[in-house]
């Protein structure tokens, strides 16, 4: 048996000074998920992607939650949640693992952040619960299809080549460190974000997410993320802030006119200077806006 990332202190204590929130566990099928909850006040669920957990909104967290209740779930395989081997790692299920953590917190209306594949995973629960929608914040991410896929992570689809590269090496996350900022990272936050995934074992949803990117109609997720597309219009009428890095070579300008399509007055504010990882290339004048944001009166 792999040995599964716990949120014991003990564990934790080299991410700490980084990572000093509290995580509580809920049991799901399949395993139990790790998710942050924090502060007090009107709630925010922020949604992450791959690969990173949710390390990735540590900035927001502490901004947000000196007046408000943050909850950040780990997605099953990802940062401290449990990673079992024989799980099927699709969007329908990590859908559903947000799903249960949402009745189970029952939290009422919330304001909604997501990035990467959190864009599928946290849009897709918003289109099915619209009234537990008030705000919503995008980072560099898509919740449509597109047949745009970067060769650099197409390969890591590959036979052999993608397992060596991606759970062998930990190609994907290491690379991320790099590839997906244009700020390089401290060593200390670039530990942070290859903590959880410290084994073959330990890397297997990133591996699995790779291969649940549907490039064609006989992937299974792809009416999956197709019905979500569809289902946008039930929370088009939410006010959204899009916060964009302008250097992302993944979710590229293209996806950025993909939600202004679908969400004409959403509010956008690019950064020319920022990559993939826009909250570590520009968390200082991102955070600041979302609390505003966030602090405005709720919408009617």
């Amino acid at each position: 048996m792999h040995e599964t990332m716990r949120s014991g202190t003990d564990q934790l204590a080299p991410l700490r000074d980084l990572y000093p929130f509290q995580t509580r566990r809920l049991a799901v099928p399949g395993g139990t998920i790790s998710y942050v909850d924090e502060g007090a006040g009107p709630p925010v669920l922020m949604v992450h992607g791959n690969p990173t957990w949710s390390f990735y909104y540590r900035h927001l967290i502490a901004a947000l939650s000196p007046t408000h209740r943050v909850i950040v779930p780990d997605h099953m395989g990802c940062g401290l949640s449990d990673k079992p081997q024989t799980y099927a790692y699709t969007l329908q299920n990590h859908l559903g693992n947000l799903t249960r953590l949402m009745e189970h917190l029952d939290l009422g209306p919330l304001d909604l952040v997501v990035h990467d594949w959190g864009g599928a995973i946290g849009m897709g629960w918003a289109t099915r619960f619209a009234d537990q929608v008030r705000r919503i914040v995008v980072l560099n991410t898509a919740a449509f299809l597109s047949p745009r896929l970067p060769f650099r992570i197409a390969v890591c689809r590959y036979p052999i080549f993608g397992d060596l590269a991606v759970r062998g090496l930990n190609g994907f996350a290491v690379a991320a460190t790099t590839m997906a900022v244009e700020r390089p990272m401290s060593p200390e936050v670039r530990r942070g974000y290859l903590f959880p995934y410290n084994s073959w074992a330990n890397r297997v949803a990133i591996q699995r997410f790779v291969r649940d990117i549907p490039m064609s109609p006989r992937h299974p997720t792809w009416a999956v993320v197709d019905g979500i597309d569809r289902d946008l219009v039930n929370v088009r009428d939410k006010p959204m802030q899009i916060f964009w890095g302008g250097k992302d070579w993944c979710f590229s300008d293209y996806f950025l006119a993909g939600w202004l399509e679908r969400f004409p007055a959403a509010s956008v504010v690019r950064f020319d200077r920022a990559g993939h990882y826009v909250l570590e290339d520009a968390h200082e004048e991102i955070a600041p806006r979302v609390v505003r944001f966030f602090g405005e009166a709720r919408p009617q």
